[in-house]
């Protein structure tokens, strides 16, 4: 039959994945038949460079600046990402238009089953500024070395020895069929990056037929909660260098909102909360966090 919709999405195996799940949402919501909608692979800058972190070649813009010109050039109808990759401020011609359902929020543990079972001075391979700080803050022996690359990618690399163990979201491992590979690491040690979990769908602002179809699929709790994270992170004007973890929960009618920021080497460290009731609140949780940071640590953010 005929396209009748089409998806953008990066070409990895867990961006397909959630492309698959976009399409199947849609497809019960509207009755669609599925092989009218069409997954367009596309070939983003943060795939191909993958030998030095992102903050160094262009930030998360490299995961969303493609799919962003496809959208605007009407190649695609919607795009799908990974709401952790998307930057904060976003082009005023594209709109979030839906959320599913959030996954696991976790990080998983592999190579040792927990932290305290890495050996002295071990070897960890990450990409994450914040996954990196953490780790600092808890073990202030460990070493860091670069991991960047899919799943396998990552995976390969633990298996060759590169590292002693390495952090991935337990969400995209869920979502690639291995619920039992890692250790999960509780949020009350590790509170994961802001937006971890959640699949995003983003269309063209004034695409109303898009911005309807999308908003059937629309996971309220999870849209709710992941724009209260960013909120925060427009607070503290953090981009891809800035350590910091967010996690916002449904807390009745409210959002309880849990932040924290980092220096690189683990050793400042700003953590608060707040009962968010409107997107203003948790720009104040972020503003708190810049004031009692040290002049050093503000100024990894928006201080």
């Amino acid at each position: 039959m005929p396209i009748s919709f089409r998806i953008g999405s990066r070409g990895s195996p867990l961006a397909l994945t959630q492309a698959r799940m976009v399409r199947a949402a849609l497809v019960e919501a509207h009755g669609w038949a599925e092989d009218g909608i069409e997954i367009v692979p596309i070939k983003t800058s943060g795939d191909r460079i993958q030998d030095r972190a992102l903050a160094d070649v262009g930030g998360k813009a490299l995961w969303t600046k493609e799919l962003d010109r496809a959208l605007i050039d009407g190649e695609i109808d919607c795009a799908v990402h990974s709401m952790k990759d998307v930057e904060t401020v976003r082009p005023g011609a594209i709109a979030i238009a839906a959320m599913l359902p959030r996954a696991d929020v976790r990080d998983r543990l592999l190579g040792v089953d927990t932290l305290d079972a890495l050996k002295p001075g071990a070897v960890i391979g990450t990409s994450s500024p914040r996954r990196s700080a953490q780790l600092r803050r808890l073990r202030p022996d460990i070493r860091i070395t670069l991991f960047r690359g899919n799943v396998d990618t990552r995976l390969s690399r633990l298996n060759l020895g590169e590292a002693d163990a390495t952090l991935l979201a337990a969400a995209g491992l869920d979502r690639l069929g291995r619920p039992g590979l890692g250790a999960p690491v509780a949020v009350e040690t590790m509170l994961p990056a802001p937006a971890q979990g959640a699949v995003g769908v983003e269309t063209l602002s004034a695409n109303q037929a898009a911005l309807a179809a999308l908003a059937a699929i629309d996971h309220g709790d999870t849209h709710r909660c992941v724009l209260a994270e960013r909120a925060l992170l427009a607070a503290l004007a953090a981009d891809c260098r800035s350590p910091v973890a967010a996690l916002a929960t449904i807390e009745g009618d409210a959002i309880r909102l849990r932040a924290e920021i980092l220096s690189p080497d683990g050793r400042e460290h700003q953590a608060g909360e707040a009962l968010v009731r409107d997107l203003a609140d948790a720009t104040a949780l972020g503003r708190a966090l810049l004031a009692r940071a040290s002049p050093t640590l503000a100024a990894l953010f928006g201080g």
